[in-house]
């Protein structure tokens, strides 16, 4: 079961993530020698407005990178890695990601619905101010990641390995967590949790602030418990 944060317990801390390495410049993208496409090698590149629409790439290895209103909308990546870069107001909408990891990354102000994202690793990333509802976390990789202020209704972690991640002021109504691994710490602060599935699968993560009553509520309808008046 879920543990609820009492005042006068000192609260397991989640480790902060490390904040991405850019370079010092960065060159603008020229197309078509800075695509993403199979088999590319970006290092210090700012995209800006770019659009990567609909396309399908596989083995992209992007580092040190800055995309600026990026639309990734309806494209498929997979086997591929962006690693110290950062990614504001940028629009994944349905974006298919196979194997696709993210290291220490921040995404800013974007757009992930119906976008869905497997049996990848995202290590050391802030995901901030954006719309997840619904997106899809299956069999993800988890280390050292917070979602701060995120719409995130209906997103789906289920068989999602989670170690040192935190969710904080994020509305997670209707999240499904069925399988999920928690092997580190995983907190909760501050987020709505109504109709939360899945939540055996939550058994030690500490809870913080309103949605502690409402997770309690799924847990027991989900041990098929029945509250009469």
């Amino acid at each position: 079961m879920a543990q609820i944060a009492r005042q006068g317990v000192t609260p397991r801390r989640i480790k902060n993530p490390t904040e991405p390495r850019l370079p010092l410049s960065l060159r603008p993208a020229e197309m078509p020698r800075d695509a993403l496409e199979d088999d590319a090698i970006i290092r210090g590149v700012v995209y800006d407005a770019e659009h990567f629409v609909g396309i399908s790439a596989e083995a992209v290895e992007a580092e040190g990178c800055r995309f600026e209103n990026a639309r990734f909308t309806g494209s498929r990546l997979l086997r591929s890695q962006f690693s110290d870069s950062v990614f504001s107001t940028c629009d994944f909408a349905e974006l298919g990601a196979q194997d696709v990891s993210l290291i220490r990354c921040a995404v800013t102000g974007s757009r992930f619905t119906g976008s869905s994202w497997k049996s990848g690793t995202f290590r050391d990333v802030r995901v901030e101010n954006c719309v997840i509802a619904p997106g899809l976390f299956r069999h993800m990789k988890l280390y050292a990641v917070v979602f701060s202020d995120c719409k995130m209704a209906g997103a789906d972690f289920q068989s999602a390995e989670m170690h040192n991640v935190k969710f904080e002021n994020c509305d997670l109504t209707g999240g499904q967590f069925a399988n999920a691994k928690n092997l580190g710490v995983v907190r909760f602060e501050g987020c709505t949790l109504l109709d939360v599935f899945g939540t055996a699968s939550l058994k030690g993560a500490v809870v913080q602030g309103p949605g502690a009553m409402e997770l309690a509520l799924s847990l027991a309808r989900e041990a098929g418990l029945v509250f009469e008046p």
